[in-house]
Parts: structure tokens; sequence; C-alpha cells
């Protein structure tokens, strides 16, 4: 009897041994699928290439409608955009700060680049070109019509790009001078940090009249432009575009270029008041 016993308790310790190793094995199976599952190489991201475009002030608009439209053709391309007055986009970059592609409202700027070497003159053109025009509130009941009505007591401020740093402000300072009065309405003078600044000024009330592009002057509903300047009495307002050549990016920075340059781009820029190289 006692034997039975035994028997039946050396059975059950058996049969409880071997479920433990079973399970333990099963257990041991499922980490290592697990951690197989873990370890698998996971699918490569789709990398997307980043370009940064130092901007004239004046081009925002138009470039923010061509951006999108260039992205979604090109979802591999993500756009970074860089706006200012051209003369300090210049100096960003002469100390280092990182562009793929810089497009000035002037050429100075450029050549500047292309002197130290920075963008070469092969990879340097002209995209676009404006116009100089003096702008009023829209309210303002006396408009002038001439540079020489601006000596009136009636306008007090007028709004201009600083000449060292804004194309717009040197294209100003060079008709005043060519019609022999930037010696006197100089004391009239606001100086901003670009061209959209001065469209504020005016805008806002801030000054009684402005120097800006005609492409500025269209994208307000609050200002009128009271006069185009004579365009003999200053350079050519000429936009050139540049690829940088420490750009990491130079394929897609070519590509993009092209985009900017091809009929479906320039039909965009004038209709922002830009006109187009013939």
């Amino acid at each position: 009897m006692k034997k039975t016993k035994l028997v039946c308790v050396l059975f059950i310790v058996s049969a409880m041994l071997m479920l433990l190793l079973a399970g333990c094995g099963k257990d041991s199976a499922n980490k290592e699928s697990a951690s197989n599952e873990t370890n698998k190489p996971s699918a490569p991201a789709t990398s997307q290439v980043e370009l940064t475009i130092s901007a004239a002030a004046s081009l925002k608009d138009s470039m923010e409608q061509l951006s999108e439209t260039y992205e979604k053709s090109h979802t591999d391309v993500h756009l970074v955009f860089n706006y200012g007055a051209s003369g300090s986009l210049q100096k960003q970059i002469e100390q280092g700060a990182p562009a793929d592609i810089f497009i000035s409202a002037g050429n100075k700027q450029m050549q500047a680049l292309v002197d130290q070497g920075l963008i070469e003159a092969k990879d340097s053109s002209v995209l676009l070109r404006n116009e100089l025009v003096l702008i009023v509130p829209k309210s303002s009941s006396q408009t002038p019509a001439t540079l020489d009505d601006l000596k009136g007591e009636s306008t007090k401020l007028i709004a201009m790009g600083d000449p060292d740093a804004v194309p717009a402000g040197n294209y100003t300072k060079e008709s005043l001078e060519s019609n022999k009065l930037w010696d006197t309405l100089k004391p009239k003078m606001v100086f901003a940090k670009d061209v959209r600044q001065v469209l504020t000024y005016v805008e806002t009330g801030n000054a009684d009249a402005g120097f800006v592009y005609k492409s500025d002057a269209m994208i307000s509903d609050k200002v009128k432009t009271a006069f185009v300047v004579d365009a003999s009495a200053h350079k050519p307002i000429e936009y050139p575009i540049g690829l940088l050549k420490a750009s990491k990016e130079q394929e897609a920075a070519q590509s993009f270029i092209k985009f900017l340059e091809s009929a479906e781009a320039l039909e965009v820029f004038t209709k922002f008041g830009f006109s187009t190289v013939s």
C-alpha cells in the first residue's frame, strides 16, 4: 500500500515538473520571438531635402505662393525662407549663415558675394525687375504728383529703406540726388530696416508717404500709389538669384532655381507686380 502511494506521489511530481518545463520553454520561445520582432530592422524613412533661401523682403508674398506649389509636386523637398533687407542677408551669408540660394533686390549685394567667391558668377543671373513708387495712406486727401511736391508742408515724414542696407533705400537716395532733393528732404526721412517696414509706416499713418516697390504697393489695401519714380533717375531695379557654392544640396537648389525661372513661376511674379527679364 505504501509502495502504491509512493508511486502515485512520484507520478504527480513528475507530471508537475513536465508541465513546468513546458511552460518555461514556451515563455522562452515567446520572449525570443518578441526579441526578434524588436530587433528587426525598421523600414528606412523617406529622406527630405531642406533648402534655405535668403530672399529680399519684397518677395515674401509671391514666394510663399510659389513655395506651396513647388512642395506639392516635390514632396521630397522642404523650403525654408529667410526674408530681410538684401544688405543684411548678404552680411549674414558672409558671416557663415546657412543658405543654399540668395535672391537680392539689388546687384550690388549679389556682386559682393561673387567677388568673395561665395557664389560663382556662372551660378548667378537676373530673375526679375521692379519699379520704385511713392505711396501715401489710402485716406490721404493730398497726393503728391512729383518728387518736388514732397517739399511741401503737408508732407512731414517720409519713410524709406536705410540706403546702407536696403536696395530700395539706395534707389530712393539716387533718385532724390538726381533731382537735387536729397539734402532738402533728408530731415523728413524716417529710415526703415526693409521695404515692408516702410509699407507698415505708411499703412499705420506713422509716415505721410513712403518709397517702396510697385510689388509692395500692390499687396496693401491701406495705401495708394502717388506716382512711379522715373527709372532714369536710379540704377535698374533688378533681382539677381544665385546658388551658394557652400550649398550641400546643389542639385535640389538648381532644380528650384529652374522652377523660379519657368513660365509658371514668372506668371505668379507678374501677378504680384514684378516684371520679367526680356
